[in-house]
């Protein structure tokens, strides 16, 4: 079921993959993108099995594991995935905007990014790239094939967040149409905590 807004608020999916890229994402949000009262999901697609991964292919040790020590070994993994999307939330907890992480499983990350997107009613979509050298862009200007991927399927706007280099600053990709529910990116000050948030979890398969 789509989670609800009610007035004029907002509801922002931030897609994570566990790594820094993601972390600064949610980081560059907070600062940057997000309002006290937009309602902020932290989206994460896991591989169907830890056996597989989405730049990896099966081990043939892990293979022959029997499917109790397989069965384990899902569990530590749904564990260590809920507490690393905890801490990728740190920021929205710190700056006090209610948020929900949302964990589904599939074996194609990009595609169930933009369901889960389009499926959750979320109004814009944010996730993070590795940033690339000045040499580099100029011969290969691409994202990644996730974020690209998603900024051209996704039903609302998608920012991309680079992790930047330097100090330097972030270079910010977007795609907003006539129909975008969510207006383009802005700085804003966000105002003193009042009260505390409580993280919401839910995995699906």
């Amino acid at each position: 079921m789509p989670l609800s807004t009610q007035g004029g608020d907002r509801k922002i999916a931030i897609a994570v993959d566990l790594s820094d890229e993601s972390a600064y994402a949610v980081k560059w949000a907070v600062a940057n993108y997000l309002r006290p009262d937009d309602h902020v999901i932290i989206l994460h697609v896991r591989p169907t099995s830890v056996l597989y991964g989405a730049d990896w292919g099966a081990s043939d040790q892990i293979l022959e594991a029997d499917k109790e020590s397989q069965q384990k070994m899902e569990e530590e993994f749904d564990a260590f995935t809920v507490s690393k999307s905890s801490d990728l939330a740190k920021p929205l907890l710190d700056a006090h905007i209610p948020f929900k992480i949302h964990i589904v499983k599939d074996h194609d990350m990009k595609e169930r990014i933009c369901l889960e997107v389009e499926r959750l009613g979320a109004n814009a979509v944010i996730m993070g790239s590795r940033g690339i050298g000045a040499a580099k862009r100029s011969r290969k200007a691409r994202l990644g094939s996730v974020s690209d991927y998603c900024v051209h399927h996704c039903d609302c706007p998608v920012v991309v967040v680079r992790l930047p280099e330097d100090k330097d600053g972030v270079t910010i990709t977007r795609r907003c149409n006539s129909n975008s529910r969510t207006p383009s990116p802005q700085s804003i000050h966000l105002p003193p905590p009042k009260t505390s948030v409580k993280a919401e979890y839910e995995m699906e398969s």
